[in-house]
């Protein structure tokens, strides 16, 4: 071989050689894009799953708040229900004819009131004989009669109230306690 077929041949091996490194460059470069992408599709389906979750947790909390629409309103009526109870708690028989009017008045209102509380599925939380529960009832008084058995409500010092299935007030009761 002569020099110039030699010069060649050298200029090939280079030739390959800088290929061979191009080719194995280009093969790390393809394997971090890879990656890279493998990363960017994970990313992207943690999002999409996150963004379904928001979408599902918007549409349960719009759900309950149309649910509970009016709850503020009816928390706001209570005490004048209560008031309607109270007055209704007077005796027709020792009333003069003008109070007997008013009374008579209270208690058209207070059916109103009943009748919208019935339809809204508004419920009062039965208490008084019922064993106590501390989700729907707030123990205030204690009392120690023998003729009851422990834990029983005896008496009711506020009405509470159920939205649909919602407790908005708990009951203020009296519970029994044997045990002094």
């Amino acid at each position: 071989m002569d020099e110039k077929d030699s010069k060649i041949e050298k200029e090939n091996k280079e030739t390959k050689e800088k290929k061979k490194k191009n080719h194995n460059k280009w093969q790390e470069q393809n394997n971090i894009l890879i990656n890279q992408n493998e990363q960017l599709k994970e990313k992207v389906l943690r999002i999409s799953a996150e963004m379904q979750n928001m979408k599902r947790h918007f549409e349960e909390d719009k759900q309950r708040l149309i649910k509970y629409e009016g709850e503020n309103l009816i928390c706001s009526l209570l005490p004048i229900i209560d008031n309607f109870e109270r007055a209704l708690l007077l005796d027709d028989a020792n009333l003069t004819d003008e109070v007997s009017k008013f009374l008579e008045g209270f208690k058209m209102i207070y059916a109103s009131f009943k009748e919208i509380f019935d339809k809204l599925e508004i419920k009062e939380i039965e208490c008084v004989g019922k064993s106590f529960d501390s989700l729907t009832m707030n123990a205030v008084l204690i009392d120690h009669i023998k003729d009851v058995d422990d834990n029983i409500v005896i008496d009711c010092m506020q009405k509470g109230y159920m939205y649909k299935d919602k407790i908005i007030r708990p009951a203020m009761v009296k519970v029994n306690n044997k045990d002094e």
